[in-house]
């Protein structure tokens, strides 16, 4: 296990005030090292569409049949 598997295994079982609490230490080491701050990338909507369009099938979203519905979906339209 490496050192950022371990810290996360010991984070993971802290309640959640206290992973607020480790989680401010590290905003605080940041700002005192002068490390960039960890920045979530954001998936900008034509991103998203094109990361997740290779599983929808060729004829989403104008052929959709029972066929492309799970098996405990409802058949019948609802009234």
């Amino acid at each position: 296990m490496n050192l950022p598997d371990a810290i996360d295994a010991h984070v993971r079982v802290l309640p959640a005030h206290l992973q607020r609490e480790a989680l401010d230490f590290i905003a605080y080491l940041e700002k005192r090292y002068h490390i960039a701050a960890m920045v979530a990338p954001r998936l900008t909507t034509s991103a998203f569409i094109e990361r997740f369009a290779g599983c929808l099938g060729d004829d989403f979203p104008n052929e959709i049949d029972d066929a492309d519905l799970p098996s405990d979906a409802p058949r019948d339209p609802l009234e």
